[in-house]
């Protein structure tokens, strides 16, 4: 089911070479969260065991590794060598199953575990729907990009900028290089490119991405939340000297990191990226942000990248034209549009051990409270901490 190191998304290889240079000791601890308490068949951790077993054989191709040094500049010698030489170690990953419930435990060495999360979820994505027998009609492949097509011909017709994010819940890895070909061949240049940087190979167009939530929740964890976002966005820059410049926003509430995200940091990084809450909101509190500061919002770009649709996108659209730059990164309604029910779960670091600590829990404190994650102690600890009590209302 998975054939390459490369079929993952692009942010966990920047992170994963930004983890090598600033915390090579750190340690990790990921957990499987069954946000809609699917119901596992019998088997099915056997199977994805398997699954996870054989990735021990994935190793970068020297074709891989020259369109890394090509395509990627700011990967430097030495982290290509490493991620030459890197393979994966299933005894990282703890599978079990009881009755109908699923848990996976990632443990390991922070820059060794980084990589898991992405390729398990498309594992357990695909598994779910294999393993209880659901299969799309005889002539899929011709709706699967149809309506790929007619989505990007949409956003093109609307002058935007659309990136392909869907790895984690794909339907399958055959039906995801099926949409990334369409969108590729009908997008023109409002198709920017994909997270998944093997599709990204193989179509020819861009591989997208910076950082994840564990990067911020990482840092609450080694320094506070008070410095979570500074330091985090602080510790970007220095590996990456102004390349892969989108910020993550609402690890820790958009409030808080607007709190951090002061004029250095607003004019060092090229945009933001919504993941949370609701996007109008969301533009409009950014471009208030960015004209406090007296930077011009038309210079800056918001990546939205929360669920979207075509309906959201255009409404989103239609609000930011004109007063600040946009771009959209659509992930389960390209990769899983194919008349079945999209899967809802995620995989999230739970726990980390900075060098010379213990392990401590991380949280992610979301701008919806669904999304929250963590410890609801250390959640209740953070927002005290963020003065977020009287504020979150919908929390």
């Amino acid at each position: 089911m998975l054939t390459s190191l490369l079929d993952n998304d692009f942010y966990k290889i920047t992170m994963q070479n930004a983890v090598i240079k600033r915390f090579p000791y750190a340690h990790a601890r990921y957990a499987f969260i069954n946000r809609g308490e699917h119901a596992f068949p019998d088997g099915f951790g056997a199977e994805l065991r398997y699954e996870v077993d054989k990735m021990a054989s994935l190793r970068l191709s020297d074709e891989e590794k020259r369109y890394l040094e090509i395509t990627c500049p700011y990967l430097d010698p030495t982290y290509l060598d490493f991620l030459a030489g890197f393979h994966y170690n299933p005894s990282e990953v703890i599978v079990e199953q009881q009755g109908s419930d699923l848990s996976v435990i990632i443990e390991g060495p922070w820059y060794r575990t980084i990589l898991w999360e992405v390729p398990l979820m498309a594992l357990i994505s695909e598994l779910w729907y294999r393993l209880r027998g659901v299969t799309i009609t005889p002539d899929a492949d011709a709706m699967i990009e149809q309506r790929a097509q007619e989505k990007i011909e949409l956003y093109r017709r609307l002058g935007l900028k659309i990136a392909e994010f869907g790895t984690r819940r794909r339907f399958s890895s055959d039906v995801h290089d099926r949409v990334v070909g369409a969108l590729s061949h009908h997008g023109g240049e409002a198709f920017s490119g994909t997270s998944n940087v093997l599709m990204a190979m193989h179509h020819g167009v861009k591989p997208i991405g910076t950082h994840a939530h564990e990067w911020f929740m990482f840092h609450g964890a080694r320094f506070g939340f008070k410095m979570a976002n500074s330091l985090a966005l602080e510790h970007w820059v220095d590996v990456y000297r102004g390349d892969l410049g989108i910020a993550l926003t609402d690890t820790f509430t958009s409030k808080a990191f607007y709190d951090s995200f002061d004029k250095k940091f607003a004019k060092l990084f090229d945009g933001v990226r919504h993941d949370s809450g609701d996007p109008i909101e969301f533009a409009s509190q950014t471009i208030d942000h960015y004209e406090r500061l007296g930077i011009n919002p038309l210079s800056k770009t918001i990546i939205f990248s929360d669920a979207l649709t075509p309906e959201k996108v255009e409404r989103i659209h239609t609000f930011c034209k004109g007063r600040i730059g946009m771009a959209f990164g659509i992930g389960t309604n390209f990769t899983n549009d194919v008349g079945v029910e999209p899967m809802n779960m995620v995989i999230k670091m739970v726990e980390a051990r900075p060098e010379g600590q213990g392990w401590l829990p991380v949280i992610k404190l979301s701008d919806v409270a669904e999304k929250n994650t963590g410890d609801p102690e250390m959640i209740s600890l953070a927002k005290r901490i963020l003065s977020l009590n009287g504020i979150m209302l919908s929390l």
